[in-house]
């Protein structure tokens, strides 16, 4: 029932999906849908929380795996920005895998009510947590450590983070474009941004 119901609101959208059509679809009854879920926005929310698990454990698996590869060597494979890295591989291959599931997750979800909007900014913090972690991890990790603060991984997270919601739609429009190039291209233009800033370089505005 929620495969089909993500199917159809990713097709129609939640105000033209007819829960008719994913009962149909589904092959049970409607009322049977009404019993389990309670309402048309109740299994929007299933979809919305079920796919929202789905790409957090995604991100976490992807990075976890990293980690444990790079474990008990000194090549640098389990460092925080290899494993951010992996998670965001795993991240935009949900997003090129699973289209139906992330325009649920994205396009539709900020434009309906107070309690799916709150869904969706519970999901976004848990994947947050998880980059802003990383980033931490890389600060720490740095001879430069002193110089950033706590509220400079976050920063990172939330601009890192902003840049990968954007660029799903970037990828919609170059379909050509493979999960991998993106998360390279990403990870080239934030990381080796935030290198420079670890290393003492900072940019300031020239005054005239």
């Amino acid at each position: 029932m929620i495969d089909v119901a993500v199917q159809v609101f990713a097709k129609r959208g939640y105000h033209a999906a007819s829960v008719d059509e994913i009962a149909e679809l589904a092959g049970i009854s409607k009322p049977m849908v009404y019993l389990y879920l309670d309402s048309k926005e109740g299994l929007f929310l299933a979809c919305l929380r079920r796919e929202a698990d789905r790409l957090v454990a995604a991100f976490q698996g992807a990075a976890r795996e990293a980690a444990v590869r790079g474990a008990g060597d000194d090549s640098g494979r389990g460092a925080p920005e290899v494993r951010l890295h992996a998670g965001l591989l795993a991240f935009f291959a949900f997003v090129a895998e699973r289209r139906d599931s992330w325009v649920v997750l994205h396009r539709q979800a900020s434009e309906l009510s107070e309690t799916i909007a709150a869904a969706v900014a519970e999901a976004r913090r848990a994947v947050m947590a998880q980059v802003a972690e990383l980033v931490r991890a890389g600060i720490e990790e740095s001879a430069a450590a002193a110089q950033l603060t706590e509220r400079d991984a976050d920063f990172v997270a939330h601009a890192l983070v902003g840049a990968a919601d954007s660029l799903t739609d970037w990828m919609a429009r170059n379909p050509g474009q493979s999960p991998e190039g993106v998360a390279l291209r990403l990870m080239n233009m934030v990381w080796v941004g935030m290198g420079r800033v670890l290393e003492g370089e900072v940019w300031v505005p020239v005054r005239g």
